[in-house]
């Protein structure tokens, strides 16, 4: 058995493709979304879209979302889910202290926020009207360039995204980051535009306003239907504005959903938490959460035992448009996967067979990549037999791959984990890059240090503890770990790593030369003859520990480690000051001297390599 849904899904095809095929097979009465086939119906089906369907029901099995409800209307309305967007230090969080009376922006790292913050803030009785609602939830998104993945998360479960803007700043990079993801859900997601320190003395409002227009963001303020509020995080001007706004946009958006039946959420955070385990904030969108209930998410499994909200206290039964901490899964979910329910043995099977689909993926990756690498060998043996190679050329650093800095990274939460590895993976070039070996969620670990010997690599904490026990084992492996809580200085350290493991750049710097005026040549024993340049020094200090070249027309003729003698009068010096006549002689290996070549002394330099 398997419905009309979930058919298309395992056909790949679009629902309404899949309905219009019924329809015109004379099925139409049967062509409804949640429509349950028989399969042999469903068998016939895909054959019509060129598939040779295998019957296995415990394999296909898959929780889904329920499908839409068929009259929205007579739903209870739920919180709009607001998300609160912007670049970094642009004040979002401390604009939500004011909100919730709470200090969320100094317990934050280096003052950024570096997680997603989910909590609920009662409208106030003067706003709110009779079918407004009576909350709204927040999502606090981080600023910094590096968690553009959680800011697309958190944008797509959200109703309304306030994109706040200070006003001594105005359009920044994840400023223009936000709009980008504004426009892509156009039409689907209400926008307000928060102009913040709007307190600070000499701030121009209208201009940040024209810059807004500029990137295509149309403000009522110049005809658009966008509306802007002018507000201060630090002494809460403009905040009752901004809530009164966010209520009405809101109230037209008539947001509505099932408060029972079959859950439906996202993950928007998930962690390892000391005396409860795994733990992930979930949103719910659909149904009622409660204790006890068997939920899915991704490949995680979860029997929900406790529920608290942003503030610590238990919630004993968790609403659409609600934000809770949930415990009692078995494994940390990932962020951004969908929470579905579920009875506990359709859970297990789901989970089964997700385990077994994946696993396939990844096996066909693999084979993938040995069909490309045996594709390159024989192309490569191809082309030697036809160049006529008889042996094998030494590998070049260029087939070798560039050199690689391997990490292990540790997190304290899952999307957190994410980010890093985003911000870490990307750094390098052609010849040194970082790669990711394994990124994971909780304290540094035995077994942390264990790979990273085995693959040579270093341990990355960001946000969580390194136990004085695991920094000794550390030490007596000689692995490094890199620790810190805030996630630029992680990448100024790794970049740091990397540029370490570049080709260091060779500078030379002339320290001093000498004009050839005469040529004499000095007989030696044995027949042999040596050529002694006569010279003045015209720049700087001529020296003898210092490397020696002879420069003629502009161009290097010879190069020497250094000068064989170097004599004033009969006596051997070690330097020679500008203004000075002496003997100069490369010794006599090199004689091609000519009168008004230059012999120039210089040291070599090394500078780190440039990413």
């Amino acid at each position: 058995m398997v419905s009309v849904g979930t058919l298309a899904r395992l056909l790949g095809v679009r629902l309404e493709s899949l309905q219009k095929k019924m329809r015109t097979s004379g099925m139409s009465e049967e062509a409804e979304y949640n429509h349950v086939l028989t399969s042999d119906y469903a068998v016939l089906l895909a054959e019509e879209f060129g598939r040779n369907p295998i019957v296995n029901d415990e394999a296909a099995f898959d929780i889904y979302p329920s499908p839409p409800h068929p009259n929205s209307s007579t739903l209870q309305s739920r919180p709009p889910v607001v998300t609160i967007m912007g670049h970094v230090d642009h004040g979002k969080t401390t604009l939500l202290d004011n909100l919730r009376s709470a200090s969320v922006a100094k317990g934050e790292a280096g003052g950024i926020t570096q997680h997603i913050g989910a909590f609920s803030v009662p409208v106030p009785a003067s706003i709110e009207s009779t079918d407004g609602p009576r909350s709204i939830t927040f999502l606090d998104t981080p600023g910094h360039a590096a968690f553009s993945a959680m800011r697309a998360r958190g944008a797509g479960v959200t109703d309304i995204v306030v994109l706040v803007v200070a006003a001594d700043d105005g359009i920044m990079p994840q400023t223009k980051e936000v709009i980008s993801l504004i426009k892509k859900d156009e039409g689907k997601v209400g926008v307000v535009v928060a102009i913040n320190k709007v307190d600070k003395p000499g701030v121009n409002v209208d201009s940040v306003q024209k810059a807004l227009l500029a990137e295509d963001i149309q403000l009522e303020t110049f005809g658009g239907d966008i509306p802007s509020v002018e507000v201060s995080g630090l002494t809460g001007q403009g905040l009752p504005t901004l809530v009164e706004t966010l209520s009405a946009i809101a109230e037209m958006q008539d947001l509505r959903a099932e408060r029972d039946g079959p859950v439906q959420g996202y993950v928007l955070e998930s962690k390892v938490q000391r005396g409860l385990g795994p733990v992930a904030t979930v949103l719910v969108l659909r149904g009622c959460l409660q204790p006890g209930t068997h939920v899915i998410s991704g490949l995680s499994q979860a029997k929900v035992r406790v529920m608290n909200d942003s503030t610590g206290a238990t919630v004993k039964a968790a609403y659409p448009g609600m934000a809770v901490t949930v415990s009692g899964w078995k494994t940390v979910p990932n962020a951004g996967d969908e929470v579905l329910q579920g009875t506990e043995a359709e859970v297990k099977k789901a989970i089964a067979n997700r385990e077994r689909k994946a696993e396939i993926e990844s096996t066909l990756l693999d084979v993938e990549a040995i069909n490309a690498s045996r594709r390159e060998e024989r192309e490569k043996r191809i082309l030697e037999l036809e160049l006529g190679e008889t042996q094998k050329a030494a590998p070049t650093q260029d087939e070798q791959g560039p050199k690689e800095l391997r990490l292990i990274i540790k997190a304290d939460v899952s999307g957190s984990a994410e980010a890093v590895q985003g911000a870490l993976q990307g750094i390098g070039n052609k010849e040194a890059i970082t790669r990711v070996m394994s990124a994971g969620v909780g304290d540094i670990s035995e077994s942390d240090v264990m790979m990273a010997k085995a693959v040579g690599g270093v341990l990355v904490g960001f946000s969580v503890k390194t136990p004085r026990a695991m920094e000794t084992l550390a030490a007596q492996n000689g692995i490094p770990i890199i620790s810190s809580d805030i996630i630029y200085r992680l990448m100024e350290i790794v970049k740091e790593k990397v540029i370490a493991l570049l080709p260091v750049i060779i500078e030379t710097r002339v320290t001093g030369e000498a004009t050839i005026l005469a040529l004499f040549d000095i007989q030696l024993k044995a027949k042999q003859t040596k050529r002694v340049a006569g010279c003045r020094v015209t720049n700087g200090i001529v020296e003898k520990a210092k490397f020696a070249r002879l420069v003629r027309n502009g161009t290097v003729l010879h190069e020497a480690g250094s000068l064989d003698t170097m004599r004033i009068l009969k006596k051997d010096v070690t330097e020679i000051r500008k203004g000075t006549e002496c003997g100069l002689c490369f010794g006599p290996t090199f004689g091609d001297l000519q009168e008004g070549d230059i012999i120039q002394m210089y040291e070599k330099i090394e500078k780190p390599g440039v990413l």
